[in-house]
């Protein structure tokens, strides 16, 4: 693992819990969605979200397609967009905070003294992901990260996703680590030639039977991370 020059992570389920996205962020943008769009729906950025979901003929329609989307769970880039307005205004607040497990700050602080470029590779906008780790509990730790990418970059079950990050960077794929709880994520990234380590945290959904996945419990039990 001496040769890795490129850490790219995921977010949920890796750096942070499901249940902080599915039980806090994810409740906040549908509670606050009305009144945000209502009382933005003059912003640029608002019209914008709501064009990109093809709801942009009025707030009632924005919020109405907003909603469907949510209730369908769907990876949309306009709500993702929306999504991270509502956070951003939430994290700068105060009223929200960036959940991230205990062992990531250090971590991050390891790979980067270590030479080691780090990356963020998430579902959710670059925005929301700025947002969740410069407002995180253990303090802003944007100071680590070199880059984000989301879905913009490509889907993250496609092995071309990966090889652009690599090459953003200038890095062969074998230079890269990709760290994930996601084996479908696993596979593409693997195939694309990263390294790639699978995290396992509590309420994780379990791995498939038989799965060949180097796996940790936190991101130092990543040999080139173990402090």
């Amino acid at each position: 693992m001496s040769d890795a020059r490129l850490l790219v992570l995921d977010i949920e389920g890796t750096t942070t819990s499901i249940a902080f996205v599915y039980e806090t962020l994810f409740p906040f943008a549908r509670r606050e969605l009305a009144s945000f769009v209502t009382s933005g729906w003059d912003e640029p950025a608002v019209r914008g979200a709501a064009a990109l979901m093809g709801a942009d003929s009025s707030a009632e329609a924005c919020i109405t397609r907003a909603l469907a989307l949510m209730d369908g769970d769907v990876k949309d880039t306009g709500l993702k967009a929306l999504q991270g307005l509502i956070w951003e205004a939430g994290y700068r607040s105060g009223e929200l905070k960036g959940q991230v497990y205990p062992d990531v700050p250090l971590a991050l602080a390891l790979a980067h003294d270590r030479g080691l470029s780090i990356a963020i590779y998430s579902s959710g906008s670059i925005a929301a992901q700025k947002l969740l780790f410069g407002h995180s509990e253990a303090g802003d730790l944007t100071a680590f990260l070199a880059a984000y990418f989301d879905t913009t970059t490509g889907p993250k079950k496609d092995a071309a996703s990966y090889r652009a990050i690599a090459a953003h960077f200038g890095f062969s794929p074998d230079h890269c680590v990709f760290a994930t709880d996601n084996p479908d994520q696993a596979v593409a990234a693997s195939e694309a030639g990263m390294q790639v380590y699978v995290v396992v945290r509590p309420g994780n959904p379990p791995l498939p039977e038989g799965h060949a996945f180097h796996t940790v419990q936190t991101l130092t039990a990543i040999p080139f991370l173990t402090p």
